[in-house]
């Protein structure tokens, strides 16, 4: 067939595309960690995620779950800090750790195919002979402190910390932050234990992706099918402690010129059958460049740059965030424009032209998440940590192309009511 150059492609609604997701493997080493793999891609890279239940959830004292992630490449009995790295660097391949407000920690690694048999050893090592050298501890320490010195000048920072301590109280792993005095307070062998309980021992899932090798469950396998990971997460509560007072504003900088805005209010995860609904209409109310928030706060009004709202979506709880910054002079224009859009989606329908350019959006949004083994697996990863199966996905394509003006609009008036929101303003 020979393209005609010369005549534009036709265009095609991402509505109208019948999505499909791939489906995952599954399989259990010998100590029944959970594997969950797809096999996809043209390129011989793949990635290893392993999610460990090692998050700010478990810890019993500040920061010690953050600290302990970050420094388990940082010396082992055998390798430096500096080998350990090299090590990584020599073969092409990335090794990263991140530490979560929630109950997860990960260590994951990008690699080539073909040299995964040099990588999982240090892997398996990191995960049992980690020794938390102390003096990496101490430039730890340093380091954060200062970055921590740094950002409490900005307004943004402090407006983060603190509407998430309004929503769920500064006891709560969620609305929790840290201060100079954490980092001081702790101690190496406040990291050993929690390394020893929720990593050496801990409760782990892998997740990996990519152009997997034929015998991909025997290396794993060999890595870390005899670590003694635990078969069933420890289980720890907390209890939220909301802030009474909706109303805050923080004068953080009397010199400063430009003011941060959170608006935040309690409401329902993705087991709520609503929730799918729910996210079509925050993707119209704020969720993108093209939204109601966008177009009146930016475009028409020119009090800021971007404004955007989200799900804030924890294994636990959710929350709808509004999040912009502002010049000083117009932070409570802002706002009285933020309510007013609440508004009109409580007492106006939408039109189909609005509703149809959203969900096409979203739909393309969702069309761009499947391209490539990696982001597919971590959909799949995201459904596993949430209790979730394949029929969520479908059930939320579905939810998108049939979704309403009168649905969009009940909603608006469910979760939409001003005396719901936080309204926190830093300056």
């Amino acid at each position: 067939m020979v393209l005609n150059r010369k005549q534009a492609p036709g265009i095609t609604d991402p509505a109208a595309f019948e999505l499909q997701l791939r489906k995952h493997d599954y399989f259990e080493l010998d100590n029944g960690t959970p594997v969950y793999a797809v096999n996809a891609g043209a390129q011989d890279v793949l990635m290893i995620d392993m999610v460990f239940y090692a998050g700010n959830w478990f810890e019993e004292k500040n920061i010690v779950a953050a600290t302990t992630n970050f420094l388990l490449k940082n010396g082992t009995s055998k390798r430096t800090a500096f080998e350990i790295n090299e090590h990584f660097e020599f073969y092409g391949a990335y090794l990263n750790r991140n530490c979560y407000t929630d109950e997860t920690a990960s260590l994951s690694l990008h690699t080539l195919t073909k040299h995964l048999p040099e990588l999982l050893p240090v892997m398996s090592e990191l995960l049992t002979d980690a020794i938390f050298p102390e003096q990496e501890l101490q430039i730890y320490k340093q380091n954060q402190q200062q970055r921590l010195r740094v950002n409490l000048k900005k307004c943004d920072f402090v407006a983060n910390r603190l509407i998430d301590e309004y929503l769920y109280g500064f006891d709560h792993p969620y609305g929790r932050y840290s201060s100079a005095a954490d980092f001081d307070a702790v101690q190496r062998e406040d990291l050993v234990q929690f390394y020893q309980d929720y990593y050496t021992k801990g409760h782990c899932k892998i997740f990996v992706a990519g152009k997997l090798p034929a015998d991909i469950q025997q290396q794993l396998n060999t890595a870390f099918g005899h670590l003694p990971f635990r078969k069933d997460k420890l289980a720890k509560a907390h209890q939220i402690q909301p802030a009474e007072k909706k109303v805050q504003e923080i004068i953080n900088d009397a010199a400063g010129v430009q003011g941060a805005i959170r608006m935040a209010a309690p409401a329902i995860n993705r087991h709520h059958p609503d929730f799918p609904r729910l996210q079509v209409m925050n993707n119209l109310f704020g969720g993108f460049f093209g939204s109601r928030l966008m177009a009146n706060i930016r475009e028409d009004k020119g009090y800021t740059y971007g404004i955007y709202s989200y799900l804030q979506n924890h294994l636990h709880e959710t929350a709808l965030m509004i999040s912009t910054e502002a010049g000083r002079d117009v932070c409570a224009a802002t706002i009285t424009e933020v309510y007013k859009e609440m508004q009109l989606l409580r007492d106006e329908l939408v039109d189909d032209e609005e509703l149809s350019l959203v969900k096409n959006y979203m739909m393309g949004t969702i069309l761009g998440d499947l391209d490539g083994p990696f982001q597919i697996i971590n959909r799949w990863k995201n459904y596993v940590l949430h209790g979730l199966n394949e029929q969520y996905f479908y059930q939320s394509i579905e939810a998108i192309k049939t979704i309403t003006a009168e649905e969009v609009q009940a909603l608006a008036k469910q979760y939409l009511q001003e005396d719901q929101f936080y309204a926190l303003t830093v300056v």
